[in-house]
């Protein structure tokens, strides 16, 4: 039987949707001890900032976007634990919760190219600095977001001296639902054959410029989602990309949103990727929905049951 191991996360410091749990030095610091005990050897800052909420003091932020300067400084913090604990960091870009979804997709380009070049020379000495994650997410072909994933992908390589470039899509499927309703499902679904369509265009116009994906594997049903998987992977595998799961750690079939996923829902997906050969798998989140000192009780017992099933 093929088995695949969790070998990253993301790191959720500015969410619009999750509690924030006001960790310090102390608790990221137990935190990457819990991830490396369980095997984590990547992590990923899903963003560095969200409208006016940064994990930096960026200077850029500040003036252009009268963003806020954080209580503390969370990059520096998560390059040192990454060093310390052998992982690898890679940089989430800015999601300006305006511009590009508003379909201003150059003055998102504009803002993040300048955010790159503040961030890597404020941290690009450090050797945990593996590579950058687009944070602007998307399902469809839609808008200019293949010339955005192009042109900031293309910009941190270029700045980095050729840094690996990741994505996380998803799916248009029917768990595609706000989650500020308590409605778990809709009653439409993008079609295998549209969502091939759709990133065979494009994953043709980034190849060059972005190197992983791992697509997030909550969106779709259960009974869908081998398929989706194996189309997202064969499509990758054409144009020269690299493909890991997202395997979301949260339940969306709940109203509540959100709380760690029932064990068998997260087995579940997980064979499904390893069956269509992916090796390996990121999950969002480690710290709110497995971390055992998580805000949610329940997260440390997800833990306990995937610290099991690895080691079975």
């Amino acid at each position: 039987m093929r088995k695949i191991n969790i070998t990253g996360t993301f790191l959720d410091e500015i969410s619009h949707d999750i509690p924030h749990q006001n960790w310090g030095k102390k608790e990221w610091s137990q935190d990457f001890t819990h991830m490396k005990q369980m095997g984590i050897k990547r992590v990923v800052l899903i963003r560095c900032g969200y409208k006016k909420w940064l994990t930096y003091p960026s200077q850029v932020l500040h003036k252009q976007e009268k963003a806020f300067t954080p209580y503390l400084d969370l990059v520096s913090l998560f390059l040192e634990l990454s060093e310390k604990n052998q992982m690898e960091f890679y940089f989430g870009l800015y999601d300006s919760g305006r511009y590009w979804t508003s379909g201003n997709y150059k003055d998102e380009i504009r803002i993040n190219k300048k955010v790159i070049e503040e961030v890597w020379e404020l941290y690009g000495h450090s050797s945990a600095f593996k590579g950058w994650y687009l944070s602007q997410e998307t399902n469809r072909n839609a808008g200019a977001i293949i010339d955005l994933y192009a042109e900031l992908g293309g910009y941190c390589k270029t700045i980095s001296g050729g840094k690996q470039v990741l994505i996380s899509p998803y799916i248009d499927g029917v768990k595609n639902i706000s989650q500020y309703t308590q409605q778990t499902e809709t009653t439409t679904s993008i079609s295998l054959d549209q969502h091939f369509k759709d990133w065979e265009e494009i994953f043709f116009g980034i190849k060059n410029a972005v190197d992983l994906v791992a697509f997030q594997d909550g969106h779709v049903a259960f009974e869908e989602l081998a398929e989706f998987i194996q189309v997202n992977k064969q499509l990758a595998d054409q144009n020269g990309l690299h493909s890991w799961i997202n395997t979301e750690s949260f339940d969306r079939d709940m109203p509540i949103k959100f709380l760690p996923i029932k064990w068998d829902k997260m087995h579940f997906k997980l064979e499904a990727a390893a069956q269509a050969g992916i090796q390996e798998a990121l999950t969002f989140e480690f710290s709110h929905f497995m971390s055992p000192q998580s805000a949610y009780p329940q997260a440390g017992h997800l833990y306990q049951r995937y610290l099991e099933y690895k080691n079975s």
